[in-house]
């Protein structure tokens, strides 16, 4: 028979109550200890979240069902709403009371009679968040540890932010969730506000306190405002729960597994805590990083785009999810010898490879494999040097001496749409994932460089890091990034198809610091340095690799209005953006190359 304590109120270090449920293991006795896994979530300890499912079972399963499974196993498992959130007390702030909240939960759990002292902790997205930021803390009795697409390693740089940007999923999971707050439940005055204001007419728009599709829930107002309002690297994004790298050497160490996607926003995040964490802590840590989007592990494709049979982790890093950390935390909190699924320190999944045709579900086979690696990025990776052409060429060849810039007129009212990418939480205004981008590429505001075909497969790796020497009408504007596959036309696809890898954008201003912004000097010629998210692929014989530049990627970030930032109510105004292309004023991309295996 199995105990289960429902709503036990665990008191915070402030007085707040959070609720808690427990699972212990079948036929559990009186004082028997066992070791304990710990989930804290905001989006309810009974609800059912998108990933919880397998390939060969699609239904999500319930939070509690996947708890009895592990208390069967021999655990204690303890699910909890975190503070404002469900059942539990306070007023919630997204992610910035989770440490302490998290380290309070812990000193509870390895205090009770049931509890062994060893508690490992799991979770999806904000539930690898709060992972991360409790570690930070090394509270006492932490003891293995599996972060699943989240635990930011700097908010500031990825994850709320990115080069001084803001990712507007922030907007959209504020006010999808503002709805399911307990408040809102119990006000329905403050339900129907919010139902009454439609997303879409508000993400294309600045929002300011008491001028937002929030106004009816002022908390979520009040945090999506100073996220959105602290555009510079300040001590606000040097916080606990959204700055782990400053933490790294307090850190807990203990066995932990960062995994995520490359379709996912939190696939830097998972790279920098593991090559930051990896050197300095026994560990073991691990990295896996798979060519799904958020939390979609089970399934093959991502958007428009299938990576074959090998692309679910089911039946190929393990036997489904469940398994894997369950082997995980048997090896690390029970001392069995459970299966090892995850040997190396990386498991990557290199996309590319497959037929290039239609699969019966309509989308392009473009195939992958996964591969084991003892570091991030593969020791093996060559920078390799690619210069943009005047006639949009991208070659290893240096530019011709008298080339004239490309130039385009970035207009904030008509921005680049976004077209898939690594994203989560942007429903119902945008969604992740890899898709034709000839849509982007068609627009005067777009530059396309690319190679010409390949006469041999080609394998990117890493970061590609984009060195552009531009300048611009405007005191301030964004410059953005992308890097494409491009596929040659075939019968199932005429006008071929040009499939989104990674991306990367900057805010002009911090061009030299993301602490302290600097005005352009309109018309002068300025350096700029920007990263693209990570990547894995194989670019087959025939494709061509293609950067598109432009200034806007919306609604994946807000749109830059090409003014002063320092004059409040300033009207935004079209920029006259160029990119040089000259030898003197050469701007080119390091591509991460990985050598052919022979």
């Amino acid at each position: 028979m199995q105990t289960e304590l429902r709503d036990i109120l665990i008191t915070m270090r402030d007085g707040v109550r959070l609720a808690t449920d427990i699972y212990l293991p079948l036929n559990h006795r009186a004082g028997t200890r066992v070791p304990v896994l710990l989930e804290r979530t905001p989006y309810d300890k009974r609800g059912t979240n998108h990933g919880d499912f397998t390939l060969a079972d699609p239904q999500p399963r319930a939070k509690p069902e996947i708890a009895r499974e592990f208390a069967a196993a021999g655990y204690a498992f303890v699910l909890q709403d975190t503070r404002g959130r469900y059942g539990s007390e306070g007023t919630f702030t997204k992610y910035l009371d989770e440490a302490e909240d998290g380290a309070d939960t812990l000193a509870w759990l390895i205090a009770q009679p049931w509890c062994d002292g060893r508690v490992g902790t799991l979770g999806l997205s904000y539930g690898a968040h709060v992972q991360s930021a409790m570690a930070c803390l090394d509270p006492p009795g932490l003891a293995a540890m599996f972060l699943d697409s989240g635990g930011f390693s700097s908010a500031y740089h990825s994850g709320a932010r990115q080069g001084g940007a803001f990712e507007l999923k922030q907007l959209t999971w504020a006010r999808k969730h503002a709805l399911l707050a307990p408040e809102t439940a119990a006000v329905p005055q403050r339900k129907a506000a919010l139902e009454a204001e439609d997303i879409h007419d508000w993400i294309g728009r600045r929002w300011r306190a008491g001028e937002s599709p929030l106004v009816a829930a002022p908390e979520y107002e009040h945090y999506v405002l100073e996220q959105w309002d602290t555009d510079s690297f300040t001590p606000f994004w040097r916080r606990l729960g959204i700055y782990a790298r400053g933490w790294y050497d307090r850190f807990a160490d203990v066995p932990m597994v960062h995994m995520s996607s490359w379709f996912d926003p939190y696939s830097q995040t998972a790279i920098d805590n593991f090559t930051g964490l990896a050197p300095i802590k026994r560990g073991p840590v691990k990295l896996v990083l798979g060519p799904w989007t958020h939390g979609q592990r089970s399934v093959s494709y991502a958007g428009d785009v299938d990576f074959g049979v090998e692309a679910p982790l089911d039946g190929n890093l393990a036997p489904d999810y469940g398994t894997l950390r369950r082997n995980w935390f048997d090896r690390h909190l029970h001392g069995l010898d459970a299966p090892e699924h995850l040997p190396a320190p990386v498991t990557i999944f290199v996309m590319g490879g497959g037929s290039g045709r239609r699969t019966a579900e309509g989308r392009l086979d473009h195939g992958g494999t996964w591969r084991a690696a003892t570091s991030w990025p593969p020791k093996e990776v060559v920078s390799t040097t690619f210069y943009l052409h005047g006639d949009r060429g991208l070659s290893q060849a240096p530019p011709d001496a008298d080339a004239a810039a490309l130039g385009y007129e970035f207009d904030p009212s008509d921005p680049a749409p976004t077209i898939g990418g690594a994203i989560a939480s942007g429903a119902p205004v945008m969604h992740a994932g890899a898709y034709d981008q000839g849509a982007t590429a068609a627009r005067a505001d777009v530059l396309v460089f690319e190679t010409a075909p390949l006469v041999e497969d080609v394998e990117l790796t890493g970061r590609v890091i984009a060195h552009l020497r531009v300048a611009s009408s405007a005191l301030d504007t964004d410059f953005t990034i992308k890097l494409v596959d491009v596929y040659p036309p075939s019968a199932d696809y005429p006008g071929g198809f040009a499939m989104n890898l990674a991306h990367g954008i900057l805010r002009t201003r911090f061009r030299n610091s993301f602490e302290t912004p600097e005005v352009l000097e309109p018309g002068a010629i300025h350096a700029l340095v920007i990263p693209s998210f990570p990547t894995s692929n194989r670019f087959v014989a025939g494709h061509r690799i293609r950067i598109e530049v432009s200034s806007s990627n919306f609604p994946h970030f807000d749109v830059n209005p090409n003014i002063d930032w320092r004059e409040p109510g300033a009207v935004p105004q079209v920029a006259r953006n160029s990119v040089f292309v000259d030898r003197d004023h050469a701007s080119y991309v390091v591509l991460p190359i990985m050598p052919t295996r022979g």
